[in-house]
């Protein structure tokens, strides 16, 4: 799925990101532990938890699914995605200086055959995660300055200033960093891999201001915005995936 930011007039924008530029993030106090996605506590028959959006791109003629399922007793967000793409989007504002680590669980069903993070066409992942941070003008070079300042006038908004990806992929080797195909502002870490834990629930958890040091070189701004996705348009295939409860915490 093209989520990066190649085919846009400005640096750092995407058709996923056009979309949460129309949500608020909500701003959260420091506290040690900031429950973004608690899909367990979800009442079970909620379309989907508070909080969260839907995001149906508008390049993606079909939409991934996401419904909310138990699995062992405990709710857990379902996504079937086949040709598809589309993504849950759930907008915050921390202070990652508070609350720098990200913990999540998921499983996936399948791989994707044709899913390769080194091309534009296997550009697609049973799932992934995104980290999605504030626009700051001081880190952007005078030209990017002027055209966030044209999109600014023209739409009033600016984008997101970069993402961070965290994949389970195909073929790369696990702790694989490298940009997405669309833009270098968009840079993706394999924190899972292959097919050995097909079917199994893995428990993730990666310090977001280590790995945006690792990927941009600078200390990051503010996380605006947390996403899932299972997306399967470039590749044509089919995918299914289990997203658990996510949280933020602090360090200590």
């Amino acid at each position: 799925m093209h989520v990066a930011f190649g085919n846009h007039a400005v640096p750092g924008t995407s058709k996923l990101f056009l979309v949460l530029l129309m949500l608020l993030p909500v701003v959260v106090l420091a506290q040690d532990v900031v429950e973004v996605g608690s899909f367990s506590k979800a009442t079970s028959d909620a379309v989907l938890p508070t909080g969260w959006e839907p995001l149906n791109l508008g390049g993606a003629e079909r939409h991934s699914e996401y419904t909310l399922v138990e699995d062992d007793g405990v709710l857990v967000m379902r996504a079937d995605s086949d040709n598809a793409a589309s993504a849950l989007f759930y907008p915050l504002k921390i202070d990652l200086e508070q609350t720098p680590i990200v913990q999540w669980r998921w499983k996936i069903g399948n791989l994707l055959e044709k899913g390769d993070a080194t091309r534009k066409d296997g550009d697609d992942y049973p799932a992934r995660l995104y980290i999605i941070f504030d626009y700051d003008a001081s880190r952007l070079s005078w030209f990017e300055k002027l055209e966030y300042e044209t999109y600014h006038l023209l739409t009033g908004t600016y984008p997101p200033l970069a993402a961070l990806n965290y994949l389970w992929a195909n073929k790369l080797p696990v702790g694989s960093l490298i940009p997405n195909t669309y833009s270098s502002r968009v840079q993706m870490f394999a924190v899972r891999s292959g097919d050995a834990q097909l079917g199994e629930w893995v428990i993730q958890e990666r310090n977001i201001y280590e790995d945006y040091l690792r990927a941009f070189g600078e200390v990051p701004p503010d996380v605006v915005g947390i996403a899932i996705m299972t997306d399967t348009d470039n590749t044509g295939e089919q995918a299914t995936a289990y997203y658990g409860d996510i949280r933020l915490l602090s360090a200590e």
